[in-house]
């Protein structure tokens, strides 16, 4: 007796095995605009970790905006492409994880520009002022002085972390780290940490929708933002540049002050 004939069953289980993998990106792989290649056709992707109001977060639709989106979105409009959000850890995006794994063309999330992320990213010109700052429950504490024995909420992988752990022992507190801005900034308003530090411009956001919280202090951090890459890639170093010369010319034309008093309600500060 034979055994049975195997090789159509074989082939058939192939055949979907490979048009399951095909549809697991949610998108057709691949693709050159611009001479630039894409981790997807005709699409921009952007990798972040949401929320970061108002840089991006998800409105009430569910669609992502902000104002880093929107300065993106300058780039992803004179392509001709369209602009789609991935949400990630921020370690992939501060690491370069996310953009070696092709996950995405670009990363965005208020990312103070630094030495150290420098060495595994490539960053952008810088496109945003920034310093850290200190939300507390309205009336409760003016700054890091009067935080003696309390406790103060930190994001992970931070600048603002950096700055609070850098100063713990000197003022006397406790950091409690959370993994993302919105548990961090309703930690404080639920009484579960005295104060947060992190940047000013979320901040003041958060406590403009929260008026039982306040921004009470800024600390000088001299921070800028930038935008992330992957390093040491010429396909990447060109579509930066692409990225660059956009909001420089949105600088220059009056776009960026348009979307910067969009979400900021107020035009950026000329420094000088």
């Amino acid at each position: 007796m034979h055994p049975p004939n195997r090789v159509p069953k074989l082939i058939a289980t192939l055949a979907l095995a490979a048009l399951v993998s095909a549809g697991c990106g949610g998108g057709e792989s691949g693709g050159t605009t611009d001479g630039i290649k894409l981790v997807k056709k005709d699409e921009l992707t952007v990798c972040t970790h949401l929320p970061y109001k108002p840089f991006q977060f998800r409105d009430d639709a569910g669609k992502v905006v902000g104002f880093d989106v929107d300065l993106i979105g300058l780039l992803s409009k004179e392509m001709g492409l369209k602009q789609t959000t991935v949400d990630v850890d921020w370690t992939q995006v501060t690491s370069g994880a996310a953009f070696k794994a092709d996950k995405c063309d670009l990363g965005m999330g208020g990312m103070t520009i630094t030495p150290e992320r420098e060495k595994s990213i490539l960053i952008s010109e810088p496109y945003f002022d920034a310093t850290q700052a200190l939300l507390v429950k309205k009336g409760a504490y003016a700054d890091l002085s009067e935080l003696k024995g309390k406790k103060v909420g930190v994001q992970s992988d931070t600048t603002g972390a950096d700055f609070g752990n850098e100063n713990a022992e000197k003022y006397g507190y406790e950091v409690v780290t959370f993994d993302d801005s919105s548990l961090e900034f309703n930690a404080v308003k639920a009484g579960t940490v005295d104060a947060a530090i992190n940047d000013n411009g979320v901040l003041y956001d958060f406590a403009k929708a929260n008026p039982e919280t306040e921004v009470t202090a800024e600390f000088d951090t001299n921070e800028q933002y930038g935008f992330a890459g992957l390093r040491d890639d010429a396909n990447a170093t060109k579509l930066m540049d692409k990225l660059n010369a956009a909001i420089a010319e949105a600088m220059e034309n009056g776009e960026y002050d348009e979307i910067y008093k969009k979400w900021f309600g107020t035009l950026p500060e000329v420094k000088g």
